[in-house]
């Protein structure tokens, strides 16, 4: 066991607000004093570092196994879903998943210092926006351990320090990986107190965080509705997130059937549990009468209850009747919601009134109804013949995510490490004087 995930351990459950604060005033004076040296630092030594980090996880792997089983064992206990256990469980495997997530980050170009614009105004006066790191980041996590690295890692390609909360749930897998990162950073030179995670589960130190203005530059919080909900309502500082992932994959009258049944499946089982599954499948009118029966019977034969409107039921018996509640769920489970819709009309009226903003997709061989579906869809991610569950960052090409931001300034869809800079301005003149 590591010894941050003996510190949790031994954690105080009744934490008094001010302690809490006390706490968070001094993760966030050493963030701000390594706060200059990773601003600084050179392209080179961040690239440095994420790999040394990389390597560290692998050399730590029984140690961060041997803390991912201790979680798993008190998460089965206390009867958490299969979906939200396969989030929590780590193994060789998805341990080198982490590894190499790092080392894609540090091969990504730096997303510091990089000239977004450029113009000389009529009296030659130079103008630049330059990126720059935001600070330092708080992010406040479920029980996604990989998260853990995700975050510090994406935060340290950015030139910011970050201040880790993950779920209690994940307690001591999250602790053991962090030891890893800090080791492997500061073997590269940069501070290890770029990346601290809470000394505590207490809940009172989410508080904390929210109102830590001064030690916290910007919170991204990545978990459930009620988690998102709260730092939304609670922070006192900027936010990236999203409240959840309420996708949905429409099924047109121009779709090619088995393009859609391999697609709607992969959408909704590859993995219940993430923010890209499918929670909702429409399907056009015009089509249900070919399209509907075998695409539930898929589903069902996949292991995924369904839920449906009067054609589903009619379509198999197995189908329960979807509640009104239904169609506003993010299940994060193997249960789907079908609704037949009257061509995209109705889809984008459905999208419309229930999505989230998240990710919403549409299986379709015309040109002109995916143009429409692409343009009138308002959410971060819009996907066309393809599955939802590549609402991912790595799958962008950005090397691992933080979240899926579905804001409206900013970051909006996968928050890589660019998401994770701001920007000044930069003028440079020759002794001109504004009359």
């Amino acid at each position: 066991m590591s010894r941050d995930s003996a510190r949790l351990a031994a954690a105080d459950d009744a934490l008094d607000p001010a302690e809490a604060d006390r706490m968070l005033a001094a993760l966030g004076q050493r963030a701000r004093a390594a706060a200059p040296v990773l601003a600084l630092a050179s392209p080179a030594t961040k690239t440095e570092a994420l790999r040394a980090a990389a390597a560290r996880i692998r050399a730590d792997a029984p140690t961060i196994l041997q803390a991912n089983a201790v979680d798993m064992v008190a998460a089965q206990a206390k009867g958490l879903s299969g979906a939200m256990l396969d989030r929590l469980m780590l193994d060789a495997g998805r341990l080198e998943g982490v590894a190499t997530g790092l080392e894609a980050v540090a091969d990504l170009p730096d997303p510091v210092g990089r000239v977004l614009a450029d113009w000389t105004r009529p009296n030659g006066l130079k103008i630049q926006r330059i990126s720059v790191p935001l600070g330092v980041v708080g992010v406040v996590y479920e029980s996604r351990p990989n998260v853990t690295a995700d975050a510090g890692g994406l935060a340290l390609k950015a030139g910011n320090c970050v201040i880790l909360r993950g779920g209690s749930e994940s307690a001591h897998s999250s602790a053991a990986i962090v030891d890893a990162l800090r080791i492997g950073i500061a073997a590269a030179g940069l501070p290890a107190d770029a990346i601290q995670t809470a000394p505590t589960q207490d809940r009172a130190f989410v508080g904390a965080m929210l109102r830590g203005r001064g030690a916290i530059d910007v919170m991204v919080p990545r978990g459930g509705k009620s988690l998102v909900a709260r730092v939304l309502e609670e922070a006192k500082m900027p936010v990236i997130g999203h409240l959840e992932g309420l996708c949905h994959v429409y099924v047109d009258g121009a779709a090619d059937l088995a393009k859609a049944r391999a697609v709607v499946v992969n959408a909704k089982m590859r993995r219940t549990g993430v923010c890209g599954a499918a929670e909702t499948l429409l399907v056009d009118r015009a089509i249900a009468d070919r399209a509907l029966q075998p695409l539930i019977r898929d589903l069902l034969a996949a292991g995924c209850a369904v839920r449906g409107d009067q054609a589903s039921l009619a379509a198999d018996a197995r189908v329960t009747s979807a509640a009104p509640a239904d169609w506003d769920t993010e299940y994060l489970d193997a249960i789907i919601s079908v609704r037949v819709v009257e061509g995209l009309d109705g889809a984008l009226a459905h999208i419309a009134r229930h999505g989230s903003g998240h990710t919403d997709a549409i299986m379709t061989e015309d040109r002109n109804i995916a143009e429409r579906f692409v343009n009138e869809v308002d959410s971060a991610i819009v996907v066309v013949n393809a599955s939802t569950q590549y609402a991912d960052g790595a799958e962008f090409g950005f090397g691992a995510e933080i979240g899926i931001s579905t804001d409206k300034f900013h970051a909006r869809g996968p928050v890589g490490a660019a998401q994770l800079t701001s920007f000044k301005y930069v003028l440079t003149g020759d002794g001109q004087t504004r009359p």
